[in-house]
Parts: structure tokens; C-alpha cells; sequence
């Protein structure tokens, strides 16, 4: 046993499986219990020296466990593992004296651990393992991970790739891991590497091919794929499943057997799953094989669709039907009529000439229903509904006066005290450091109890939290140098104010933490975080003396803002108890008061006569911003000529602010809030922090300087609206709620929100944009001008910016949607090529002036002009729709020519001899 443990502390892992063999059962219980030892006192040492000796403790451990369960945790521990080199090989030699039925056990106990690696090596352990057992293979998400890693491995020969279906030909476990490819979430990553269907790596190829010569089984492969398609997913995920279906060839028989799962997919699938449904439901109905019933019920969840392409499709299919069996319009066409509430004009003309053209098919009640219907559509196609309908078409109870919907004003949430016991304290900050969170509310609470009752009960604070924090990597066997470097690299958060306390930080690492953050020369999001880490490291002080009995920086409300009276109250308190305040501490507290409506607030805070009190009472006198933010001066001389490529090469393919400098903060504060202070010139190459970093603590940072964060966050969001990730709109929510105005800065932020690339970004700006509207803060004219400058900048997309007025319009805000688009229309409607996506705004701008009627009190520049453009494209017709919903004194009468086509060939009800014309 003594050489086993010194080849182990050696790291000579080629000479362990004999040392284990020739232990009894005995000796090697008790290597066991010494290894265990070596184990966690490896934890404690650096890389290098854990890296010399994890593998050898891995196989020496493997050998000396005499039950399975037991040795999987072992062999799957993380510590343990090299990512490079997992010496497997090893530990099937340790384990060759081994029972097979006990080899078998350990090869499902290994593949049922989420920590198995999931590479080649592990598939080939587990593999061989079931091999020497002679049982079945294990399949779990892990294993069949590792065994797609394999295949990828197994591709090359030296130089030479060999083909994947020769592979999968090969593979002796292939029937039992392809069933799982259908059964996760998502599909393994591995699939996505090869996926050219001219490629010979393509898997839904190789697939069809085996289930073609009969190597895999077609019927498992079509139910997989289909179920899996159904189910739904992320686009990205369901792609390899849809290329199963369509490289399988589906039969008549087999698409026959599945009409209610094309059904599902083709009313709630994602677009491209949702097509392919569709061309095998038209098919189906060729073919005789769609009843009018199953038709109607599937039609009736198309229809409602955003997807323009999918509504006609599904439009044109249910026509095809109607034409070949007049008999099937009682079913029929009610459908069609949920159509007539679509929000595409085009969607709304399809389906009433659809029923114009079977109108006399259908009975007495259904024409009346239909023509109850018809209300829905839009006062384009008023006129053309009259013609179809006649007296049927009831014009319905006057309409009452608009009103407009907008969310409540969120509410100034109070923060709560300090926890009161050592008890509560302790569970919340155990609470915030094993999760990692730094949610204001709480970590503003917890890191003001941590300063208060080290002052007033520090026994009892210190041996609760030693208990709470048994784990943190900080507390174990560590050298004090070791705990000082790392968290000079990464203060943390409340774990560096809790070791202080507990006293595995020296003195001198937390004196020079609170000098160190300056935060010159970087981005702002180091700079807030700079602000942050001072405030730690001055707390950890704190912390370690009990030197004050509570911080001033602590919040009121939520959104980290701090009541003068209340901070005036504070001072008071050091004061009486001779406590001079931390300079980082009050600091922060001065950036978070609130400097409205103070005059009487600033009196008490010079009454009090110290030097804190006389600084607040100048602060919040001057009431002056943080960083006084710039005008980018971009809104001249636009629309600008020339194409993209011309406009982005002469550097105006940019719109940011610059902040003036403030000299007082630069003099009095804290060096960590310098940078703060100095002047800032926009710089639109990305920092580290722009791939969707975010920090509630940016925000409470400054939590009455609103406009000063956003100009300084916006290239994140520009940014965001190009070619950056998902996410970096999680600030325009804040913005929203922070004090002092909402000027040019939060609103050209909120621009480039409401044209971000991804979805999740474009809410975001949704719900800011109706929570500054329902505050009074908004200024819709502002904000439609800095939309029509980035949309000329090529900064924002229209089709982006016509999403998110669409959904902020459907809320019930369609009269301030109607406001910031009408601002924005002028410029936009210059241009002598329109941008691509313009038709999409004027729709949404035409259906918010159907609901709360016109805004501006002049015609909007070049609508007229637009609308009696020849032709009839989604530009001109909108524009046409837009002017007529404007009203006749508004410029919106009847506008001649091809804008007003509405109905072509389509015969009256009411006389059928009579055919409509346009």
C-alpha cells in the first residue's frame, strides 16, 4: 500500500494496476481511505501540482473501490478527470480481475452520470466495458453524445476521410443509439457539423439510406422525426429532423396515417415545419384524403398566423376545395372569414374575394353570419364588402371615442431594512453567494447587515456565518496568499465582505483593494463595475474593524435610488457617534439621492455642520447631472444619398453621444469615480463587456442619472441592433424607472431597442417604450425622428422597427405608435428608392389611425405622393390605406389608380348577373 500511495504522489500511473493487484480485499479498503485524503488535500493546490497526479488517483481509486456504485462516482468525479487524456485504458486493466455482471453494472451506473465527459474516449470505456459484460449498450442523452463524438473521430484514417454511412454501417450499437436522436429536447450538436445533403457526412441522408437497405428500421425513423417535428422547438433544432422527413421520401400510406400530426404542425409549427405540413396537407386533399371537416379545423388555426405566406397558402387550398365541391362552402367559408380580422390588408382582400366567389353556394344563416363578419375588415375594403354583402351588412352600433390603453406607472417599491437577527442575515447572504445573485433589493440589504452586526454581535456573526459558508473554495486549506490573489483578480461580491469578516483576507490585501479600482482609460461597464468593487473593498474594511455601524449608501426604493431625508438622517446618526463616513460609501450615496424637490433636505444636510453635510447640501442645490450627455447632431441633411456601402465608408454609419465633463467629481470623489466624471467621446468598437454582459448594479449605480447610462450603454444596443447577440436590452426596463429626465439619450437608446436583431430585445423595447408613454415622459416626436435617422444610417432595419410598433400597437397603444411613426413617416418617405420594409410601417401606421383616427395636425409629408404612385405594391397600397383612415381633411380622399383595386372578376350576391369591377 505505501508504494501504491508514493507512485501516486509521483504521478506514475503506469505502474498502479499491478501495486493494486496485489492487495487483498482488505489493503485495498484502506489505500482507499488514504486516497480519499490525497483527494481533497489535492483540491488545495495549484493546477500544476492537481494536474500531475489526477490521473493516477483516478485509476488507483478506480481499483480500490469494490462496489460499482461507488466507483462510477469515483471515475465520473470532475476533479479527477484530464479533458485531454482520461487514461480509460488504465483503468480496464485495474479492473480486469473484475466479475462481468459487475463490469456491466458499472458501464450504466458511468453512462447515467451527467459528469461523464461525453467525448470518444468515454463512448469507447463504456463500450468495451459492455463488451467484456456482454450487455446490453446503455443509452442515455451522455452516452449517445459521446457515441456521435466517436463516429466524428472514426471519420478519419491518417489523412483519408472515410464516408459516415460506412460507419454507422459498421457500428455494432447503431440500432440502439439512432432512436435516441429523437428523443431530446434538442438534437446532439454533433449532427449540425456536416449538413450539405451533397456531402457524404450528411446525416438524414445516411439515415435514409441504412433504413433503405434495412439496417435501421424506416418505421422507427418516420415516427421519430415526425413526433419530434410536432413537439416544436427552436428552428435551429428542428432543421435536422425536418431533413429526416424529406431525405425518407414519405409514402402515400405514410403521409395518409399522419393527417392529425400535419394538422398540429401546420397550425402551430415554426414557419418552415408549418410549410412543409402544408405541401403535404394539399397532397392529402389531391389525393382525396383531407375531409372538409379535418380542412376546416386545421384552416381555422392557420388563418389566425402572423405568416403572410402560410395564410394565402392555406387560402388557396381551402379555394381548390370550394372549387371542386360547391357542397363544402357552409363549412368552408366561415373559416375563411377569420380572416377578415388579420392584420394584412392583402390577407383581408384574399379572403373576401374568396368569398365573393362562393358566396351563392352557401346558405341563408351562413351569408348572414359571414356578413356579421365582415366588420372586422378594414375601411379599405368598406366599399368592396357593400358589393359582396348588400343590405346583409349590418354597419353595427356607432363606435364609441377611442381610448387609448397603456400599462399601469410601476410603482417605487420600499426596500426593507437589514435582516434584524444574525440568523435571517446569515441565510440571505449564504443564499446570494452560493447563487451567485446580486439582485439590488437583496444584496443592497444583506451587505448593510454584514457591516452592522459585525459592529454590534461579531461572535455570533462569525461563527454562524463559518457554518453557512462550509464549501466556499475561500474557507478551505488554503495559503492566505492564495485567497488574496484570487480575489484581487475577482472581488465577487458579498464572499470578499464575508472573508474579511472571517479573516481569510490579510490587512494589507484589503487596504490595497480599496486604492487599486480606478477605472481609467476603460469602458463604462468597468467603470460601474469599478464603482461596485471600491464600495467592497472598502466594506471588507469595515468589516474586519466594525469602524461604522451601518452604510450610507444603502437604497430606499428598488431601483437603488436613495431619499435625501433619509441619507440627512444618516449623517445625523455618524455624527452623534463621532463616525467619519467611508469616502467610497459616501460617494455612492451622493450619486444615488434624489435631488428633486430637496431644497429643505439640503437646508437640514448644512445645518448639520460636519463636511459630509455640507457637500450634500451643495449637491443637491446645484441638482446637476452626473455626465451632461451631448446632442449627436446626425438629424441634418438627410435622407443621405448613395447606397449602404457609400454611407458606412464615410463614417456616418453611426449614431452615439458624448458626455461633458463634471471637474467636481474628478476633485472630491473617490479615485474608483473618476471616470465618471471626465469627459466621453462615443467610440463604436465593441469593449469585452458588449456580448449581452449585464449588471443590475450599472443601473443602481446611478439611479437619478438615467441619461448618462444610456449614453454611455448605447453602443451595446447599436450593436445589438446589427450583428451583436441576443440580450442587450435588458437595460431600456431601467432606464425607464431611473430618475431626471428622459431626454435625447434614453430615447435614441429605446430607438435602437425597437430595431435590435433579435425578438427578446425588440420586447424589451416594447415595454419601455408604453411605460414612458403611460410616466408622461415620452416624447413620441423625439423618438420618431432618431428612428428615422438610424433607419438612414443603416442602423435600423424598417421591417424590425414595423415588429416592434406592431406589438406595442396591438397592447392598445395604437394612438402614441400612430404618434412616433407619423414623426418618423416624413423622413422615411423622402427617399426617391424606398427602404425595404417601409410598406410594413405604413400597414402598422394605417391600422393604429382605423383604431383612434389621425395625430398630426398636417398631412404627412410625400403620403399623398406615395399613395398615387402607379401600381400596386404593399408601399402604395398601405400608403393609399394610411390616407384613407386619415379622413378627408387630412388629405385621405379616394386616391385613383391601382391602389384601390380591391376585388377583380368577383360577382354580387345580391344580383349575380352583376359582375364587380374595379
Amino acid at each position: 500500500m505505501k508504494e501504491l500511495l508514493t507512485a501516486v504522489r509521483e504521478g506514475r500511473k503506469q505502474a498502479v494496476p499491478e501495486l493494486v493487484a496485489g492487495l487483498d480485499r482488505a489493503g485495498r479498503k484502506a489505500a482507499l481511505a488514504e486516497l480519499k485524503s490525497m483527494r481533497k488535500e489535492a483540491r488545495g493546490w495549484d493546477w500544476q501540482q492537481r494536474a500531475a497526479v489526477q490521473n493516477t488517483l483516478l485509476v488507483a481509486g478506480a481499483g480500490c473501490h469494490t462496489g460499482a456504485a461507488a466507483c462510477a462516482a469515483w471515475i465520473g468525479g470532475r476533479d479527477l478527470r484530464d479533458w485531454s487524456s482520461t487514461p480509460y485504458p488504465l483503468v480496464l486493466k485495474v479492473l480486469a480481475d473484475r466479475d462481468p455482471a459487475w463490469l456491466g453494472d458499472l458501464a450504466h451506473r458511468l453512462a447515467a452520470r451527467p459528469s461523464m465527459a461525453s467525448t470518444d474516449a468515454d463512448y469507447r470505456f463504456v463500450a468495451e466495458l459492455v463488451r467484456i459484460a456482454q450487455c446490453p449498450m446503455p443509452v442515455t442523452d451522455t452516452i449517445v453524445e459521446a457515441w456521435l463524438s466517436y463516429v466524428g473521430s472514426s471519420r478519419w484514417h491518417g489523412n483519408e476521410r472515410n464516408p459516415l454511412i460506412e460507419i454507422l454501417r459498421a457500428d455494432p450499437h447503431l440500432t440502439a443509439m439512432v432512436p435516441r436522436l429523437f428523443e431530446g429536447s434538442e438534437p446532439p450538436s454533433a449532427l449540425y457539423w456536416y449538413d450539405d445533403p451533397d456531402s457524404g457526412d450528411h446525416w438524414p441522408a445516411a439515415l435514409a439510406t441504412l433504413a433503405a437497405e434495412g439496417v435501421l428500421d424506416r418505421a422507427v425513423l418516420v415516427d421519430g422525426a415526425v413526433k419530434r417535428l410536432l413537439r416544436g422547438g427552436k428552428p435551429g433544432s428542428l432543421r435536422f429532423y425536418l431533413a429526416v422527413v424529406r431525405e425518407l421520401g414519405l409514402t402515400e400510406e405514410e403521409e395518409n396515417a399522419r393527417v392529425p400530426d400535419w394538422s398540429g404542425m401546420a397550425g402551430d409549427g415554426i414557419p418552415i415545419v408549418a410549410g412543409h405540413a402544408q405541401e403535404v396537407l394539399s397532397r392529402l386533399d389531391a389525393r382525396g384524403e383531407l375531409t372538409t371537416r379535418v380542412l376546416a379545423e386545421v384552416s381555422g388555426s392557420v388563418l389566425f398566423r402572423t405568416e403572410k405566406k402560410l395564410v394565402r397558402t392555406q387560402l388557396i387550398l381551402i379555394g381548390k376545395a370550394l372549387r371542386r365541391d360547391a357542397s363544402t362552402a357552409d363549412e368552408l367559408l366561415p373559416v375563411v372569414a377569420e380572416a377578415f380580422g388579420h392584420e394584412d390588408m392583402d390577407v383581408q382582400e384574399r379572403a373576401l374575394k374568396l368569398t365573393a366567389r362562393h358566396l351563392r353556394a352557401a346558405g341563408e344563416a351562413v351569408r348572414e353570419d359571414l356578413a356579421v363578419a365582415a366588420a372586422q375588415l378594414g375601411p379599405m375594403h368598406r366599399a368592396a364588402a357593400h358589393e359582396v354583402f348588400g343590405d346583409l351588412l349590418d354597419e353595427g352600433p356607432a363606435e364609441e371615442p377611442y381610448e387609448e390603453t397603456l400599462p399601469p406607472v410601476p410603482a417605487a417599491r420600499l426596500l426593507g431594512p437589514a435582516p434584524g437577527t444574525v440568523a435571517e442575515l446569515v441565510e440571505e447572504v449564504a443564499a446570494l453567494v452560493n447563487s451567485g445573485s446580486r439582485e439590488v433589493g437583496s444584496f443592497e440589504r444583506a451587505l448593510d447587515g454584514l457591516i452592522r452586526h459585525a459592529r454590534t454581535d461579531r461572535a455570533a456573526l462569525t461563527e454562524a456565518l463559518r457554518e453557512a459558508m462550509a464549501g466556499q473554495w475561500w474557507l478551505d486549506d488554503l495559503r492566505e496568499e492564495q485567497v488574496d490573489r484570487w480575489f484581487t483578480r475577482n472581488p465577487g461580491g458579498l464572499d470578499l465582505v464575508a472573508a474579511s469578516l472571517l479573516g481569510r483576507i490579510s490587512f494589507r490585501s484589503v487596504h490595497d483593494g480599496r486604492n487599486r479600482w480606478t477605472a481609467a482609460g476603460t469602458c463604462p461597464h468597468a467603470a460601474l463595475d469599478g464603482v461596485m468593487y471600491a464600495r467592497l473593498w472598502e466594506a471588507a474594511a469595515f468589516a474586519a474593524t466594525g469602524q461604522v455601524p451601518f452604510l450610507l449608501a444603502t437604497p430606499t426604493w428598488h431601483t437603488g435610488s436613495l431619499d435625501a431625508d433619509e441619507l440627512v438622517e444618516r449623517l445625523r446618526a455618524y455624527r452623534r457617534l463621532g463616525v467619519r463616513p467611508g469616502p467610497a460609501d459616501f460617494a455612492q450615496a451622493l450619486l444615488r439621492v434624489r435631488r428633486t424637490d430637496s431644497l429643505r433636505a439640503a437646508a437640514d444636510a448644512a445645518l448639520l455642520g460636519t463636511a459630509e453635510g455640507d457637500r450634500l447640501a451643495s449637491w443637491l442645490r446645484a441638482d446637476t447631472p452626473v455626465a451632461p450627455v451631448l446632442r449627436h447632431g446626425s438629424d441634418s441633411h438627410r435622407p443621405t444619398p448613395g447606397t449602404w456601402w457609400q454611407r458606412s465608408a464615410t463614417g456616418t454609419r453611426r449614431v452615439l453621444l458624448a458626455t461633458k465633463e463634471r471637474l467636481d467629481i474628478q476633485q472630491e470623489f473617490p479615485r474608483a469615480f473618476h471616470w465618471l466624471g471626465r469627459p466621453h467621446y462615443p467610440d463604436q468598437s465593441p469593449c469585452y463587456h458588449w456580448a449581452a454582459a449585464r449588471s443590475e448594479h450599472w443601473l443602481a449605480a446611478l439611479p437619478e442619472d438615467g441619461e448618462a447610462l444610456a449614453a454611455w450603454l448605447i453602443p451595446t444596443l447599436m450593436h445589438g441592433a446589427d450583428d451583436g447577440p441576443d440580450g442587450g436590452a435588458w437595460v431600456l426596463p431601467g432606464l425607464a424607472e431611473a430618475g431626471g429626465p428622459a431626454a435625447d439619450a434614453i430615447h435614441l437608446a429605446l430607438a435602437y431597442g425597437l430595431g435590435a436583431r433579435h425578438p427578446e430585445d425588440r420586447l424589451s423595447a416594447v415595454d419601455t417604450l408604453l411605460v414612458l408613454a403611460a410616466q408622461g415622459r415620452l416624447d413620441p416626436g423625439l423618438l420618431g425622428r432618431e428612428l428615422a435617422i438610424l433607419v438612414d444610417h443603416d442602423l435600423v432595419k424598417p421591417n424590425r422597427l414595423a415588429d416592434s410598433a406592431r406589438t406595442a400597437a396591438a397592447t392598445g397603444a395604437y394612438r402614441t405608435v400612430l404618434t412616433v411613426l407619423t414623426a418618423a413617416l416624413p423622413s422615411l418617405l423622402a427617399y426617391e428608392k424606398a427602404p425595404h420594409g417601409l410598406g410594413d410601417i405604413l400597414a402598422v401606421a394605417a391600422a393604429c389611425a382605423e383604431r383612434c383616427g389621425p395625430v398630426a395636425p398636417e398631412p404627412i409629408a410625400g403620403l399623398a405622393a406615395t399613395a398615387g404612385r402607379r401600381g400596386s405594391s404593399q408601399l402604395v397600397r398601405q400608403a393609399a390605406r394610411l390616407l384613407a383612415a386619415s379622413g378627408p381633411g387630412y388629405g385621405g380622399e379616394p386616391v385613383d389608380g391601382d391602389s384601390q383595386k380591391v376585388l377583380i372578376g368577383a360577382r354580387s350576391t345580391r344580383n349575380p348577373s352583376v359582375t364587380m369591377r374595379s
